[in-house]
């Protein structure tokens, strides 16, 4: 009796270990996510995504210099609002007016922003179109 109770404690250990008992204290592997940091414990928590927004935002505006080069003088109209907008004030308008649009969604809806996202390019769209 006490060598049967023997052989199954010592066979119990090699059985949870074949079953995944033996990764509990290890850590898993973490897949890549958008908005891990780019470099852990460094002083600002530069993501993905953040990179990415700055890049867009440089973007943008090396975009309104290549085509001032290209077009002199912005070209000025009256929109809607009945402001005279030249293309940079027209990106800044729609820049300043997604700020408050994400930050609306934020406090109204929470995460995710596709939706703010989606209205954002709307509002660009409709502020370089008509204003």
């Amino acid at each position: 009796m006490r060598l049967a109770i023997a052989l199954m404690l010592f066979a119990a250990p090699a059985a949870a270990q074949k079953a995944g008992w033996g990764d509990v204290g290890k850590e898993a592997e973490k897949p890549w996510s958008f908005t891990d940091a780019i470099a852990p414990g460094f002083w600002m928590a530069w993501t993905n995504a953040t990179a990415f927004f700055f890049i867009l935002i440089f973007a943008s505006i090396a975009l309104m210099g290549l085509l001032e080069i290209r077009n002199p003088g912005g070209a000025p109209r009256d929109g809607v609002f009945g402001l005279r907008t030249t293309r940079g004030d027209r990106l800044f308008i729609s820049l300043l007016g997604a700020a408050y649009i994400f930050l609306a969604w934020l406090g109204l809806m929470g995460t995710p922003l596709y939706g703010a996202l989606a209205i954002c390019a709307l509002w660009a769209a409709f502020v370089f179109w008509k204003v």
